[in-house]
This record gives C-alpha cells, structure tokens and sequence, in this order.
C-alpha cells in the first residue's frame, strides 16, 4: 500500500456486521474539492445495535447524493432519517426498486412509530419525512452510465439478490489522473425465479476495478445447504394434518415461497384442496405489483400464485385462529417480531398439530431466533404473553437470496483487473474466513474488512491504507 495520492476515495462502513447497510464515501480530487456521498442507509435489525438507528456519524447537510443497492429495510429503512437530519438531495436507485419503495419506506414509518410510541419515545422520522425522500427518488436504468457530479459517474448492473436489486459501479475520473472504479456488490445473488439475469457486460469487467463485496454466506459452501428441506417439512406437516405457519419477508420471500407451493401442487405433491393463506397487507401489496405484466418480473413468471390461495384479512384471520383444519399460512414479518406472526405465533406455539417454519435470516433478539433453542414444553415470551412451546419449530436455509462462497468468488473470477477488495455485510467470523478464501483463490494481495472501527483509503490502484474512523 502507498501512501501518497493526489485523488482519493475514503470508504467508512457505518455497519458493524449485517443490518443497518450505510457507506459514507469521501472523494478528495487534486483541486483539493471535497465530495460526499452515502451507499444505503437501513435499519439496523440486531438487538445488540438497535442503539445505533439512532445515529448518523456524519453531517446530512454535506451529502451530495444517496445510492441505493436495493429495496430491503437494512438497506433502506434510515433513508427518510437522512432528510430529517438535513440532507436534501438525490436517491439514485433502479427503475424496479423506485416503483418498490413507496411501499417499503411508508411501512417502515408506521412501524417505527409504533415502536417508538411504545419506548415513548419520539419516532426516528415522520410521514412528511418519507414524501420528501419519495419526491427526491430518481430511477435509472440497468447499464446505463449516470453522471452524478463533473468527476463522479455511476452505473447500475443487474443482480439477482432481490427484484431492482443492483450492483453499483461508480467510476471517478479527473483529467490527468488515473482513474478510480469501485463496485459495491450490495446483497448479492446469480439468481432469481422471477428475472432471466444477462452478465456482466465486457466493458466492466475489463476495468482496473476495487471490490466491496458481501459475505453474508462468505463462509457457507453451496453444499452446506440443506436443498429440499422446506417441501419435506411442510409435506409432512400437511400428511399429518397440522396447520402450517411460514414466516416470510414481504418482498421476494412471499412471493418465492408461493411459487414453490405451486411447483408442489403441480408436481401432484401438495393436494389442490389444502387452503394456502397469504397475510400480511406489504406481502400483498408486492404481489399484486408482481402480477401486472412488465411491471417488476420478467415475461411468462407471472403464473406463479398457487391454486386455492386467499390473501387474509382481519376477518379471515380471526376465522383462522378458531379453526383447526390443516392449512398453510405464509405471513409476515419474516423474522416473526412485526406483522401477524405476532397473532398467528402466539396462537400456534403452544399447538402440538402446528409447524412454523422460518423461511429466512432470523436476526439475534428477533422472535425467530428466541423460538430457535426453546425445547419443547418450556415457557416462551411471544409478543407479551408467556406461552408453552408444544409446536414443531423449524428453520430453513433452501431460499436464501445471498450467494453462498463459491459463487462470491465467481462473482470476483470475472474481473480482468481486480485490485484490492473490501469484505461488507457479514458476521464478524464470515468475514474473516471469507477474506481468508479470498486470499486463497484469487489473484489479490489486498484485501480489507469493513466494519465500524477502521476506513480504507482507495487510488487508482485499489486499497492505499486504512485509517481509524473514530466512530463511538
């Protein structure tokens, strides 16, 4: 690493680990002009960094712009918090994550609010907040070069992590220096049910490139994953006559666990006549929006809803809880904490003929996570109430929309000019084993990992040294 540079790039995690997805980014060029600019700014959904919602280590009144990776609240969820605090530009995201966010960020503030008035507390920002945010939302095409400031270009590149979900290419050029290019991968995936994924282009991967790259599952092999495990599990439940309980994120989750109910059906696996529910009012919304052709997904997915689903409301929802007839019920929130889990999960956990299966990332404090080591028999707090756990509680890894290590690599292979490489978005011991797999395979003698304690200085030629971020 050197140390001298006449343009720059700082990149400061405002993270520690998985949740809360903020980058403050801090340009200096040879005219000695400084510009600022933010990647993401979510919720932080671990108990241990609740704290940290509440905080921005950096003043809003000095951001150029916002980029967004992808429309999940830690990715998100803080956007509106940066106009509250001053800021008063641009969010540059997809043409596919603009059409989502209305629906994401106005249901994040009246959850808020209602956590907030619970701590008695005021909220972290209003509706008024939000309008604003939305009223400065641009979206762009994939593959299309944006030109954000005189020296700062910006473009965005498919990834299948969610729909609208990108990879950012930011490419910083000054006349007579080298120039800077740096990818943040955001939550990354190869695939997706709903999208057919070109690759990516040429052009980009022949660029002197540095890397942010995720590691969520940095140190989970494809074979680690235990494929076949959720129509095993919700087959048997079914064979068994027990009401079926699956716990799903809004957006991408519900939808992909609805498609694999129909796969099921149409394989002649789940009978046509078990009744599916779908509960949760953003669930809902996100799959009608899934429904209108060229809307979101791709020509000829949209077939995907299985027969004899209904979308619940209150009504039927009280139906449900005074019914035992063998049924599923896919229901938000994903991590049980928010939405009608918080009615479906009390109800059933103290039921022997029930399943809940968590059908994704269960952060620590969440419901998800608490229920994960109770035995059987022993006393649970469920949204307030003290109940015995006599159902079948059971997890699943099969629909995880983050690439395992093997394809991270591959992500990072395709690059002709790979320099240095900075691990995001992982547990303190992913990232650490995934920078070793880095090391390991690839032909790059340096690679950092983000977190809240240190930032890495970036040239032309990848990382130039890492330095103390001083934050609390």
């Amino acid at each position: 690493m050197g140390n001298k540079a006449r343009m720059y790039l700082d990149i400061m995690a405002c993270h520690p680990e998985v949740t809360g997805s903020c980058f403050l980014c801090v340009l200096k060029l040879p005219n000695r002009e400084t510009v600022k600019f933010v990647v993401d700014c979510g919720l932080f959904q671990e108990k241990d960094y609740d704290a940290l919602n509440e905080e921005l280590p950096f003043d809003c009144n000095e951001i150029s712009f916002v980029l967004v990776t992808h429309n999940h609240v830690d990715h998100t969820g803080r956007i509106p918090f940066l106009y509250k605090r001053g800021y008063s530009g641009k969010v540059y995201c997809s043409s596919k994550t603009k059409v989502l966010l209305p629906l994401a960020l106005n249901d994040s503030q009246k959850v808020l609010a209602d956590v907030f008035k619970r701590k008695h507390q005021k909220t972290l920002y209003s509706a008024n907040d939000v309008e604003t945010t939305l009223n400065n939302v641009v979206g762009v095409d994939f593959n299309q070069k944006n030109q954000l400031t005189p020296n700062i270009s910006v473009t965005f590149l498919e990834n299948g992590h969610l729909i609208g979900a990108a990879m950012i290419l930011i490419e910083i050029n000054y006349p007579g220096e080298e120039p800077i290019n740096i990818l943040f991968t955001g939550d990354y995936n190869n695939k997706n049910e709903f999208l057919n994924l070109h690759g990516i282009p040429s052009q980009v991967k022949n660029l002197r490139l540095s890397v942010v790259i995720e590691s969520t599952y940095g140190d989970t092999s494809v074979k680690d994953i235990n494929y076949g495990y959720f129509s095993k599990k919700v087959l048997e439940a079914i064979e068994n006559k027990k009401t079926v309980i699956l716990p799903a994120f809004s957006l991408g989750r519900s939808q992909e666990i609805l498609l694999e109910l129909r796969q099921l059906q149409d394989k002649n696996l789940l009978d046509i006549n078990v009744p599916i529910f779908l509960d949760g009012h953003l669930a809902q919304a996100y799959t009608s929006i899934y429904l209108k052709p060229g809307i979101l997904i791709d020509k000829g997915k949209q077939d995907f809803l299985p027969q004899n689903l209904c979308f619940a409301d209150c009504k039927i929802r009280n139906n449900l809880l005074e019914t035992d007839e063998c049924k599923i019920i896919v229901t938000t929130s994903g991590m049980g904490t928010y939405g009608p889990a918080q009615v479906y999960i009390p109800y059933f956990i103290s039921k022997n003929q029930a399943l809940i299966l968590f059908t994704g990332y269960t952060a620590e404090g969440s419901l998800g996570a608490k229920l994960k080591n109770a035995a059987e028999g022993e006393m649970v707090k469920v949204g307030g109430l003290i109940c015995k756990k006599f159902a079948e509680v059971s997890y699943c890894d099969e629909f995880s929309a983050h690439a395992k290590t093997e394809e991270l690599i591959e992500l990072l292979r395709q690059f002709n000019d790979l320099r240095g490489i900075l691990i995001n978005h992982g547990q303190d011991i992913t990232k650490n084993k995934f920078a070793e797999k880095v090391l390991n395979e690839l032909n790059v003698n340096e690679v950092g990992i983000l977190n809240r304690d240190y930032f890495f200085r970036i040239g032309s030629y990848g990382i130039i040294k890492t330095l103390s971020t001083k934050f609390k």
